[in-house]
């Protein structure tokens, strides 16, 4: 009896379901990367925005790109470089000769995906550009504001050794990303079964492999029962508890804001849902830790120097905070 009551709680079959054919789609071309692609739909989920670095050549753009396609919703590419415009991105105002009258032409940011390849190469000004659509999905060109359509994701693209022509992007707009996502180089067995699968599909575009999986009516309805997932009070304390920590590390010259524990929350509770749970245990808080938090801390200059990473003080914090039993 009390198993049945179990299994009514949140009714998750339909989320967990679509979740294993995103998963089977995606695999069709991408070879491991299993983290990323939980990530990413953790990330549609929870109604966030994705930052993801890697070298170039590692799939970040392909797994964007699938992303969109196993999402049956609207999507644009924007390659952001250092001459581009605040205006290239939003949209503007063009003069209708015959209306005589200004109409707004809209941008490549009005989508439900928005893939932005290399963030980083635009300059302060169109960064800023993202700041009020990224955070309340809107814009507002000469005084008109323009709703987004739901849902609403950007994921963005960004390489970490190559420095040469890019901008360091502001705190603020860092802040707005739930997710930043690494990503390494595959293993050799991995990298054999990638040479295999190019190898085999003789040059045919990979994308049109895979299928649509959501539409955005299901979205809505599966971000709603991620809503319902159950907490406990005590691993509430336990993810302010982390946060908090990071703002008295020694380590770090800036902690994670409320807006870093607010993330933390709804992460655990969607990822939780997508490996068929309706309760959040503490391991879905420690797996979503440094993926919300290695972006929204800043290391000490003297440790930055000694090699530290974000990712090692995130992983040390996690370690001392006490789990909740």
């Amino acid at each position: 009896m009390e198993e049945k009551l179990f299994e009514n709680r949140v009714n998750l079959s339909e989320l967990n379901a679509s979740v294993q054919q995103i998963r089977s789609e995606i695999s069709k071309i991408i070879v491991g990367q299993q983290h990323l692609v939980d990530l990413l739909i953790t990330a549609v989920l929870a109604d966030g925005h994705v930052l993801i670095e890697g070298v170039p050549g590692v799939a970040k753009t392909l797994t964007a790109k699938l992303l969109a396609r196993v999402i049956d919703v609207k999507f644009t590419r924007i390659q952001f470089t250092p001459d581009l415009m605040p205006s290239d991105v939003l949209g503007t105002s063009v003069f209708n000769v015959k209306k005589s009258e200004f109409e707004f032409k809209a941008g490549p940011i009005f989508s439900n995906i928005v893939l932005i390849d290399e963030i980083n190469r635009a300059p302060a000004k169109t960064q800023a550009a993202l700041f009020e659509v990224m955070e309340e999905r809107q814009v507002t060109v000469d005084g008109t504001t323009y709703a987004m359509e739901q849902p609403y994701l950007v994921v963005a693209t960004q390489n970490p050794i190559e420095h040469e022509g890019t901008y360091r992007l502001p705190e603020a707009q860092l802040d707005r990303f739930l997710f930043k996502i690494i990503v390494t180089y595959p293993n050799l067995e991995q990298e054999v079964a990638i040479i295999s699968g190019h190898h085999h599909r003789q040059g045919h575009a990979p994308v049109g492999e895979v299928k649509p999986v959501l539409n955005a009516q299901q979205i809505k309805v599966y971000r709603q029962a991620v809503q319902q997932v159950h907490i406990e009070d005590n691993l509430v304390r336990y993810i302010a508890q982390i946060v908090h920590e990071t703002r008295n590390n020694p380590s770090l010259f800036l902690g994670g804001s409320p807006r870093a524990s607010v993330a933390l929350l709804t992460c655990s509770k969607a990822y939780a849902a997508i490996n068929g749970r309706d309760f959040v245990t503490p391991e879905d808080v420690k797996f979503i830790a440094a993926p919300v938090l290695r972006h929204r801390i800043m290391l000490m200059p003297d440790k930055e120097m000694e090699g530290v990473t974000p990712d090692d003080v995130v992983k040390q914090i996690v370690d001392k905070v006490e789990v909740p039993r």
